[in-house]
């Protein structure tokens, strides 16, 4: 008889998060090795990665990073980028053969900068611009799916364990000051290349470990803005929630993640008059953006990353600082494996974000 745990492990998945406060550059060799100790938290049907400063000689550029299940979708979407976008490189993003990894669609890289004159009697800006051209080929050009598309970064995805696809992709020769894995461990939702993690828009990417139940209240809620989800899993809804409230909303970051994992109400009616006015404004104004369900996630973006954790803590979650380096992590192990001596460790409690920002950089 089949038992619970042998069709799914509702705690599986594994994060794993690195950022260096100065920007300093280092290889994808650390963060492969960090997700590789949670190895059993996969199945081998999802593994990624998002990379910060990894482009510096097109860092005013979009990069577009587009799977393509063949070549007659690919020319039909090259027609459409360039129409709207110059494309000042373009190429297939280079791999290497790895046991493990089957059945690879066609992989291709794009450099970016927009027309947007051509959006001028729609008074939008050349972010909300590129994001619109994302969403249409997502939703238009079956066979062909956008899996980032940000300045200066690059999320690589696919099929297999996380350290097999950061070997097919050949982390080993890339710098970034910011990395984020994850490890995928599907229960609702299919493994398949575009469904593996992380899922972006523009700068923004997030990995997730657990299961969003609010999914169809925050879906419908995106949606009335434009977005589309595709990808058949409730992780993209997250990616999308950040764009709409931060880019689009202009709300600072601390006033969105007390959207997401809002306090309990009777929490807020413990504080100030003032501070629970503003909360009370928050949760009714966006009570579609609740996130609910057990989770944690890491949400990358260029000014740094921020890792969350549920209101009531149910995904496990350690962070660790050592000199300019922060760390994040599903398990103290993945931590401990690529900094042996951190100079402080904690566990942050549930709905507590640990935000590490770039040296500069504000909220």
């Amino acid at each position: 008889m089949l038992r619970e745990g042998d069709l799914r492990i509702p705690s599986g998945c594994a994060i794993s998060g690195i950022i260096d406060k100065k920007r300093k550059r280092f290889s994808g060799e650390e963060i492969v090795k960090s997700i590789s100790l949670m190895h059993d938290r996969s199945n081998g049907l999802g593994g990624g990665f998002a990379a910060y400063g990894i482009y510096p000689q097109y860092k005013d550029l979009y990069a577009f990073h587009v799977f393509y299940d063949d070549l007659n979708i690919k020319t039909q979407v090259e027609d459409y980028i360039a129409k709207y976008f110059e494309i000042e490189s373009a190429g297939n993003i280079p791999v290497r053969h790895v046991q493990g990894i089957e059945n690879p669609p066609l992989i291709w890289r794009y450099f970016l900068n927009p027309r947007i004159y051509m959006a001028k009697e729609d008074f939008i800006d050349e972010e909300e611009f590129t994001s619109r051209c994302v969403i249409t080929i997502n939703k238009k050009y079956e066979g062909a799916y956008v899996f980032s598309s940000g300045k200066n970064m690059g999320a690589f995805k696919g099929v297999g364990y996380p350290e097999d696809i950061g070997r097919f992709f050949m982390l080993d020769t890339y710098e970034a000051y910011s990395w984020t894995a994850h490890g995928r461990f599907p229960t609702n939702t299919p493994g398949w290349w575009g469904g593996a993690h992380p899922f972006t828009m523009l700068n923004w990417s997030v990995i997730h470990n657990g299961e969003i139940s609010s999914y169809d209240a925050n879906r419908r809620f995106v949606e009335m803005f434009g977005y589309k989800c595709t990808l058949q899993t409730d992780t993209e809804v997250i990616t999308y929630l950040f764009d709409l409230l931060v880019r689009k909303h202009k709300i600072p970051m601390e006033k969105a993640l007390q959207v997401f994992t809002a306090p309990f109400w009777n929490d807020i009616d413990r504080e100030s008059k003032d501070v629970q006015d503003e909360l009370k404004a928050l949760r009714t104004v966006y009570s579609s953006a609740l996130i609910n369900g057990p989770f944690s996630i890491i949400l990358g973006y260029e000014k740094g990353f921020i890792a969350l954790n549920d209101r009531i803590k149910l995904r496990s979650l350690v962070a660790a600082e050592k000199d300019d380096r922060v760390y994040v992590a599903s398990e103290e192990s993945a931590i401990r494996a690529i900094c042996d001596n951190p100079d402080r460790i904690w566990s942050p409690k549930g709905g507590e974000p640990v935000i590490a920002l770039l040296e500069g950089e504000k909220e």
